[in-house]
């Protein structure tokens, strides 16, 4: 009884530790990174991957709940570019444009999808023993574009006219510069993933199997 308390202590532990982190990166302009147009890219996924990897995947999803509740926030009160703010939150509006519904689609469901992805394809990679780096640095990657795939993909979707209007380009010609933005922050963020799930996960994860020995 008193392992189970403990090994639960420790569990709720660490998530605060990397809820800080995510804090953190969401709150502060050290999670933020310049991108292409008015597109940010963001750290604020790393600590969701790191979670996801070290903890399983309920509490990845639970981690990137909390990132998209922070994004939210942020977004609502504080955008960091107020032309695009209605893509995340439905209580922005610029001109006609307005957010809606899809908002908090956009906002919530692929960072809680990063959790479930990074989680799901590690535990998938070494149940078929992956190397080790490959296991970690995979599961970064994915879960890194999990959300860029969805943010943007989402973008063209619910919003594409509306947002092509605000960048002063022809809804034909969006699809391009999402793609070209892809390649230009969620890339070089899917490879900062890579490297974190790597380089932080497994020794923290380590250390864990070890402590429960």
């Amino acid at each position: 009884m008193k392992a189970a308390i403990g090994k639960k202590t420790l569990s709720l532990t660490q998530f605060a530790i990397l809820l800080a982190i995510e804090a953190l990166f969401c709150f502060t302009p050290l999670g933020s990174l310049p991108a292409v147009g008015p597109i940010v890219a963001t750290l604020g996924m790393v600590p969701v991957i790191l979670t996801a990897v070290v903890m399983g995947t309920g509490y990845g999803s639970a981690m990137g709940a909390f990132a998209g509740l922070f994004s939210f926030l942020v977004w609502s009160f504080a955008p960091p570019n107020p032309l695009t703010a209605f893509l995340f939150t439905p209580f922005y509006s610029l001109g006609q444009v307005r957010g809606n519904f899809w908002s908090l689609v956009i906002c919530f469901v692929p960072r809680i999808l990063v959790g479930v992805v990074a989680g799901a394809c590690f535990r998938l990679f070494v149940r078929l023993k992956w190397p080790r780096a490959a296991a970690y640095g995979i599961s970064g990657a994915l879960g890194s574009l999990t959300n860029t795939v969805l943010v943007l993909g989402g973008t063209y979707a619910f919003f594409g006219p509306a947002y092509a209007s605000v960048l002063g380009q022809s809804t034909d010609a969006l699809f391009g510069l999402l793609a070209l933005t892809v390649l230009t922050s969620g890339i070089p963020e899917a490879v900062v993933g890579a490297i974190a799930a790597y380089a932080a996960g497994y020794p923290i994860r380590r250390y864990l199997l070890r402590r429960s020995e």
